[in-house]
């Protein structure tokens, strides 16, 4: 039995990995957005807050009607009823990968969860 699922992303706009790696527990996705462009909708969600990390470019995000600059670096969490729309700045592309899990499901952290062998 393998305990280890491994896959690679080309230069697609968004890569969801929940399936390519066979995730139980969270979901992860690549986004990419060009100079200028925006994610063409406004959302929330149900029971799940949003971890991004912003690892290529810079860009906007809006939260609850409040714009934060984005760059190289920032990571943000978002509470799961917050609204959030993502924008690019307009000379810069924007690279993020987003987190996502259930709010509170978090029962150990790494070190109380390491198991040493």
């Amino acid at each position: 039995m393998v305990n280890y699922a491994k896959t690679s992303t080309g230069d697609e706009g968004r890569v969801e990995l929940h399936e390519a790696l066979g995730l139980t527990g969270a979901e992860v996705s690549i986004n990419k957005l060009p100079a200028g462009a925006d994610v063409p909708f406004v959302h929330a969600h149900k029971e799940n807050e949003e971890i991004y990390g912003v690892l290529e470019g810079a860009g906007t995000v809006t939260i609850d009607d409040e714009d934060i600059e984005l760059a190289v670096g920032d990571w943000l969490r978002i509470s799961p009823a917050a609204r959030r729309r993502f924008r690019a700045a307009a000379d810069s592309g924007i690279t993020y990968v987003c987190i996502q899990v259930k709010q509170g499901s978090l029962g150990a952290f790494t070190a109380d969860d390491a198991i040493m062998c």
